[in-house]
């Protein structure tokens, strides 16, 4: 097994297309559990097993979302952003709360203009999920929102956080495709 990188919480080693992350018992099992039940959403890395203490997964070959989106085209950007914000509302719809959207630069990687998310080993059930703001939020507060105008995509900051109120209250998809069409106007 090859090392390849170290987080907050463990250590990932790679053979032959398959991740293995080792970490404490009840990190792995939280994340095991998670990764079970995003699967069947396509959402996260695709798990292939798992033991008290490590669990193996088809790894994702991506780069992560800023240098993405620096060498991405307005097209490109704006189909991925979409992708990440239907599986954040996947995530609000079961109650799950991811915790690294509002800051997910090593948390979002994109292959082939598909993102994919990693790293659920701080999720959580909770009633109120803050996936969509969250990522939202780090849209239009973070050097993002610079590389977004770069791009021509310039997001009505006002309009999105007015928005994401009533969305936060009633999680109504009209509300989300009104905050979501913000990315189309440039």
């Amino acid at each position: 097994m090859e090392f390849i990188g170290k987080g907050k919480r463990g250590k990932v080693y790679l053979e032959k297309g398959i991740a293995t992350k080792f970490s404490q018992q009840f990190r792995v099992k939280n994340e095991v559990y998670w990764l079970k039940i995003l699967n069947k959403h396509k959402i996260g890395p695709r798990l292939v097993s798992y033991t008290e203490d490590s669990f193996s997964y088809k790894f994702v070959k991506g780069i992560e979302i800023i240098p993405w989106v620096e060498k991405s085209n307005k097209k490109d950007v704006i189909k991925v952003l979409k992708e990440i914000i239907k599986q954040c509302e996947i995530l609000d719809s079961l109650n799950v709360n991811k915790k690294e959207m509002n800051h997910p630069y090593k948390h979002i990687l994109i292959e082939k203009n598909k993102p994919m998310m990693i790293d659920f080993e701080r999720c959580k059930i909770t009633e109120n999920p803050k996936n969509v703001n969250q990522f939202f939020q780090f849209l239009i507060n973070s050097r993002m929102n610079s590389l977004l105008k770069e791009k021509g995509i310039n997001l009505q900051k006002k309009e999105i956080q007015d928005l994401l109120k009533e969305y936060k209250k009633t999680r109504n998809k009209k509300i989300l495709e009104k905050i979501s069409k913000n990315l189309d106007s440039g």
